[in-house]
């Protein structure tokens, strides 16, 4: 579950990051808090700030021409979404509804990015799914 919670978070937390500075803000606003305000109510106002923060951060960085404050907003969405998961993983379905929502073009699945690296004479074999190795 860690892998897939980790992979929901980082779909979340780019996905929030987009739509801060979009016409969707409002329903990214409202969906994040209602996460937060079904287990942690007390960190509603708390996690309210920090979006309002994030976005004016984005708009200002927008006008700057300034692209990599995107990916560090979305990066800091990206574990504070990861964190409330591990604390409550039954929020993970109401996530995924609230990303397919927001953002109905993206996939409601993760993609996964495999990496490896062989040296000397050893031998790497990746597979999304089904792999046949067939050494004569």
């Amino acid at each position: 579950m860690d892998a897939e919670i980790t992979l929901l978070a980082g779909t979340a937390g780019t996905t929030i990051a987009t739509l801060l500075a979009s016409d969707a803000w409002n329903g990214v606003r409202n969906g994040v808090l209602a996460l937060w305000r079904r287990v942690r109510p007390d960190h509603e106002e708390h996690v309210a700030a920090q979006l309002d923060a994030s976005r004016r951060d984005l708009l200002d960085a927008q006008a700057d021409g300034d692209e990599e404050t995107e990916r560090e907003i979305a990066a800091e969405w990206r574990g504070r979404i990861r964190r409330l998961l591990v604390t409550h993983p039954e929020l993970a379905a109401e996530l995924r509804s609230l990303l397919t929502e927001l953002a109905p073009g993206t996939p409601a699945t993760v993609t996964v990015t495999q990496r490896a690296t062989a040296s000397g004479s050893s031998r790497v074999y990746q597979a999304g799914r089904d792999l046949n190795v067939d050494q004569r």
